[in-house]
């Protein structure tokens, strides 16, 4: 059974830093595609970022330049660095992962994980 375990949420200042991390439980996490995904209360969950099992990267537009998601397949590990953080980062994250295709759209993912809060206080 796949499991995603993220971590590193936390409350933070604005204009701070963060790092969230997803653990998966699987071997064969290289051949996974893998999201971030934000979901603030009262609002649909959004799309934040993603990386290919091949290393290429695609971000939403309110987080370029200023997030950055990566990934360690020797720890099956995916991490998003959170910098010049605001308000409206305030969320829930989410990570996802699917071994079909890379996508920004939620509907696309097969695993999730539970979530981990990021508060920006102002």
């Amino acid at each position: 059974q796949v499991q995603l375990v993220e971590s590193g949420g936390g409350l933070v200042q604005a204009g701070g830093s963060l790092r969230l991390a997803c653990a998966l439980s699987e071997r064969t996490f290289s051949y996974y595609h893998m999201g971030w995904f934000r979901q603030a209360p009262g609002k649909e969950r959004e799309f934040v970022a993603l990386i290919t099992r091949g290393g290429i990267t695609t971000y939403a537009d309110s987080v370029k330049s200023r997030f950055t998601i990566s990934r360690d397949n020797a720890k099956s590990t995916i991490y998003l660095q959170m910098g010049s953080l605001k308000p409206e980062d305030t969320a829930a994250y989410f990570c996802a992962a699917d071994p079909r295709r890379a996508s920004p759209k939620e509907y696309d993912y097969q695993y999730w994980g539970q979530g981990t809060q990021v508060t920006v206080s102002s």
